[in-house]
This record gives structure tokens, sequence and C-alpha cells, in this order.
């Protein structure tokens, strides 16, 4: 019997990329036992775990690194087993591994000063350093024994790859050879490509820096499970985040008022429920669009329109990102994503205030839910930077039965499971709810089909199945004896499908509905100023009469005296600077445009009758991308100044 063709050069291949994860894992066992005193990991079956959940971060590197190595490898070809060829590989495997391998290395030091893996904003500092020269030679003095670590496992790693070789045989040209060789190549590249993204499952994005913290215990063991070559790899193309100089000091003060101290009310301990509603655009609310004048207008959600009568509302709110988790920064932390998501930058990693810290400093307990698999979306690892102190997600919920079959729980059972969780903590306690069914492929239980009405758009009747499990939410949560000392929020993350034209228009989109609502009653009414979700964070905290001084961008929805109403969004490959009557587009260094706030389809550029009221919005934008950039990229997302 013939032997499988070319089977004896893909267990080589495999002996080879097999190679560079046992390197991986020794270089991670050494970063460890040089920042033993800055990572705490209880015991070694801990720290195996984390080198375990490690092992889909080394996949993504690997197979970067190793994308041209692997390529030529099986590149259907006669002359792959030749020598000459087999030395070609040998170069190309090493050039590139080794390089990337010495990363690692640098931060067995460089950790200790930066408590993070080097990223591509590490690269940039020393682009702005003019004595590179020294710096590398005081490194190799100080730091010896690293340089010597490196060279001496790159030398057995060179005699451990030479071990086995592939000899070389004439191949014949024939049908079967080439259809092998091009089967096996389009299957090994397809398997590569899953192992570059993360996973091979149906995925919103390829895995992050973020995904790193979404199994540990405390944020410096992500660092464990995390490896240099991934971090540069992944923010090569994403770090925008640089300060800049626009304004002094002292405007960014008056003009953005960055660190909040309310003392409008007494301090006191309700509940907060937040519901943060998949795709919820304020195009689907009923109660957001009267005052829209839209021909023909419909609305889904009969209940958040019913909730709404009793609820202070606001009709002109904006989503500061695009995406789920630019949703979860922007209403948790406060911190709104522009060109790229500061979740997926160099940065998230780092001590954030937020309704998190803030809250659980006054003795509350915190909690998130989101019914996908848990760690979807990012959830989990910004979660647990931010602080949460327990967080339910598909695994918690635990009955498949449920499951959608592509995102997580349905949205009715899972809110329900919500109601349940909430009833068994102890009071005062801060829930988030991320909410699913509201997602394409745009479906709704089996149970439930023809109840809602179709709509205009794919996902109207999902909106309405939301709509419909806020309903029973809320029928069985006041049944509790929680409900009444409770603040309840719903937001949506960010819009979705647009069935009307008006929304299409650029300064209306991302568009979402911002609804504050008490049993009690106590804040009722429709308010038509801007408002955005980072505005969430300060007007709870006012709220309750929160006493300290905070980090926020923001600013309190209720009783602001210091900020006028504004938005802040990117959209078009420009910021979007909204307040008064006016529109700012900003390039970053300066305005491109003014247009009147009724000119949401940017019609009538005003720049050439620029007046006072302009230049002031255009200070205020300078004003906020500079102190944004300067504590993001600082760290310094706390109240230090």
């Amino acid at each position: 019997m013939k032997k499988f063709p070319r089977i004896g050069e893909y267990k080589v291949l495999a002996f080879r990329i097999v190679l560079a994860y046992l390197f991986y894992f020794v270089a991670r066992v050494l970063f460890f036992i040089y920042n033993r005193n800055l990572i705490t990991v209880d015991s070694f079956f801990d720290f195996i775990k984390l080198c375990y959940h490690g092992l889909v971060f080394d996949t993504t590197s690997i197979l970067y690194v190793n994308a041209l190595f692997i390529i030529i490898s099986i590149f259907p070809a006669l002359i792959n087993s030749k020598k000459s060829y087999q030395k070609v590989l040998f170069y190309i495997y090493f050039c590139t591994n080794l390089v990337a391998y010495a990363t690692n290395f640098i931060d067995f030091i460089y950790y200790r000063y930066t408590f993070s893996r080097s990223t591509r904003a590490s690269l940039d500092t020393l682009e702005n350093e003019s004595n590179k020269t020294a710096l590398f030679f005081n490194f190799l003095l100080n730091y010896w024994h690293v340089f010597l670590l490196f060279f001496t496992l790159s030398f057995v790693w060179i005699l451990l790859y030479k071990k086995i070789k592939i000899h070389h045989k004439v191949e014949k040209a024939s049908i079967k050879y080439f259809f092998v060789s091009i089967v096996s190549f389009l299957a090994i590249t397809t398997l590569c490509i899953g192992g570059i993204r993360g996973d091979f499952k149906k995925s919103t994005r390829p895995i992050n820096i973020l995904d790193g913290s979404r199994y540990v215990q405390n944020s410096g063991q992500a660092d464990v499970v995390l490896n240099t070559p991934f971090a540069i790899i992944r923010t090569w193309t994403t770090n925008t985040f640089k300060k800049v100089n626009l304004v002094s000091k002292a405007e960014v003060a008056s003009l953005l008022v960055p660190i909040k101290h309310y003392q409008n009310n007494p301090p006191t301990k309700p509940n907060i429920v937040i519901f943060i509603l998949e795709s919820f655009a304020r195009e689907y609310n009923g109660a957001f669009n009267k005052g829209t004048k839209i021909k023909g207008y419909e609305g889904y959600t009969p209940f958040v329109d019913s909730l709404a009568q009793h609820s202070l509302i606001f009709t002109n709110a904006y989503a500061n990102g695009w995406k789920s988790i630019h949703g979860m920064s922007s209403v948790i932390a406060g911190i709104p994503s522009f060109q790229n998501a500061f979740t997926s930058s160099p940065y998230p990693k780092q001590k954030i205030e937020s309704l998190v810290s803030t809250l659980e400093s006054q003795g509350y307990d915190t909690s998130f839910f989101h019914g996908a698999p848990n760690g979807s979306m990012g959830f989990l690892g910004f979660g647990n930077i931010l602080g949460y102190d327990h967080y339910y997600g598909k695994t918690e919920f635990n009955n498949d039965a449920e499951f959608d079959g592509v995102w997580g729980i349905w949205d009715e059972p899972f809110f329900q499971f919500f109601n349940n969780k909430l009833t068994q903590k102890k009071q005062p306690f801060m829930a988030t709810l991320f909410s699913v069914s509201s997602h394409e492929p745009y479906k709704v239980p089996e149970k439930y089909e023809g109840k809602f009405p179709k709509g205009k758009v794919n996902i109207n009747e999902c909106i309405g199945y939301t709509d419909y499990s806020l309903k029973q939410f809320f029928a069985s949560a006041k049944k509790q004896s929680w409900y009444k000392n409770t603040i309840f929020v719903l937001v949506a993350d960010h819009g979705n499908t647009i069935a009307y034209d008006e929304y299409k228009k650029e300064f209306n989109k991302n568009t979402v509905p911002i609804l504050f609502f008490s049993p009690n009653e106590k804040y009722v009414g429709v308010n038509t100023d801007w408002a955005q979700q980072i505005d969430i964070y300060p007007t709870l905290l006012d709220m309750i009469g929160y006493q300290k001084p905070f980090r926020s961008w923001g600013r309190s929805l209720i009783n602001e005296k210091q900020v006028a109403p504004f938005v802040i969004k990117y959209g078009s490959n420009m910021y979007q600077f909204m307040s008064g009557d006016y529109i700012c587009t900003f390039d970053g260094k300066k305005a491109i445009g003014f247009y009147d706030k009724n000119d949401k389809a940017m019609e009538h550029n005003l720049i050439s009758k620029r007046n006072a009221a302009m230049d002031l919005l255009e200070l205020r934008c300078k004003a906020f991308v500079q102190d944004y950039m300067e504590r993001v990229v600082d760290k310094r997302l706390t109240t230090v100044k």
C-alpha cells in the first residue's frame, strides 16, 4: 500500500510548530519567575491553569509569526524536500521566531515598570528616545542574565529543530500528489486562520488583549496568560492613542472639568440596575420619537413606551462607540471609544475609576450578567479589570434548552434568572445586564413566532421580543422586596439596522434611548438636551449623593451646573462634538466643519461663518481629546490629576 503523499513533511512541520509552543511555555515560566513579586498566583495548579489558558494566545502569536514559513512548507510543489529548499525554511523560521521570541524577554524586566505586557505603544515610546544605542547597552550591561537566557534557549531551539529533518525524496508529478497537496494546503490554511483569530466558532472579533483577563482572579494574572508577541501584534494597528497638546491645562479644567464633585443630594444607597440592551436603537422606541415627525413612524417597544411615562427619558442621546464592548466601557466606566476602541487598545489593563469602583467603596455588591458563553464580546475580561464581584453568563444559567443556538440564552428566561439572582443578594447592589436576543440572525423563540410585528427591517421583531422580556422582568421584580429601593437604567449599546431616512443622516447615526426609572417616580419627564452614554455614570453618582470627587468626562443629567450639555462621538473618520446650537467636526487637530444642530445630514458647512459659539465648541472638543488621550496613555483614569 502506497504511503500518503508528503505525510513525512507534514509531521516535521507539526514538530517545528510544537517546538515554538514549548519555548513559549518556557518564556511564560521565566516571565513569572522574574515578576513573581508583582503577580499573585496562589498555587502551582493555578499557574498551570493560567498556562493552559495561555495556549490560545500562543497559538495566535505562533501562527502569525510563522505564516510565511507554514505557507512555503506546504506549498504544492515537487521541490519541498530538497536540501536548499529546507535551508531557506530554516532561516525564515528562526529569523521570524527569534525576533518575536525576544520580545518576551524584554518584558522579564520592563514589566516591573509598566505592569503590563509591552505593546505597540511601547515601541512608539521608544521612537521618541534619542539615545536608543545607549539604552540598549545599558540594558545589556544591567540585565546580562536575560540576554544569556535568550541566547541559550535560542541555541537549544536550533539544536532541537535540526534533530528531525526532512530527507529528500524525488517526487514525480501526479494527480494524486497535487490533489493531496492542494487539499492539505487549504485545510492547514483554514486551521491557521481560525487559530490566528483565536477560535473556530462564530465570533464578532479576533481575540485581543482584553480576553486575557477572562480567566483570572486578579488583573496581574492576565499577563501570565498573554505573551508579548501577541500584545504587540494585536495592538500594531490600533494605537491611535497618542498624547496631544491643543489647549492649556487651565482650559481643560474649566471647559471639561474632568474631576467631578457633586453635593446636590444627601447620601443614599438605593440599588442600581442597568440594562444595556443589544442594538436597541432610539429609532425603534416610540416614546423617544414623538418629536421626530417621521412620516408613517412605527415603534416596537410598547412596554418601554409605557415605562417612559413614569421615567426620566432623554430623547436626544447618543452612543459613544460602535460596538457592544464600547457600550460597556462608556456606560459603566464613562470611557468613550473613538477611531479605535479603548478596550482593544494597549491601555485597558489599568486602574479605572467607574461605577463599579465608586459603588463598591460605598458597600455595594456588583454583578455583570450576559447570557452569551462566558467571555463573549470581551465583557468578562473588561469586567474583571473594572472589578465586578460576580459575573453570570451562559455557564451560570446552566440550561442549554434555552440557548438560541447562536449567541446565548434567550432574553426572557435570562431576564428571569437575573431577577432571581438579584433577589438573593444583600442590598445595596449594583447589577448590569447586557441583553442578547436583539441581534442577527434576528430570530425569536419558536413559541413567540408571529407574536411581535415583523416591522420594516429585520431587527424589529427581535426588539419586540426583548421589550416583552423587559415587561416580564418588571412584572416579577416588582413583587420583590428590593424593587422599591432601586434605580433602573435602560440604554442601548449602539444602533443597528435603519428603516427611516431621518436616522440615516450622519449626525443621527448611533442614537440610543436613555431612561432612568424609580418606582417612587422621583425622576420623571422628557429631556431633549444633548445626552450620551458617558453621562450615565456621573448621573447615578449624583442621584445617590456620592460625596467624593471622581473622574468623569460625562456630566450629571439632573443637576450639572459646570458643563453645558454635549455629545462627543466618532464617525466618518472625524470627531463630532455637539453642543448648544452647533455641531463641530474635528480632525484631531482643528475644526473642519460647523453645522446647525438641526442639519443632521451635514448639508451646510458654516465654517466660513464661524462665530464665538463655534470657537468655544472647537476649544471644548480640543480639551476633551487632549485630556482623554493624556489620561488613557498616562494611566490616570482615576481622580489622580
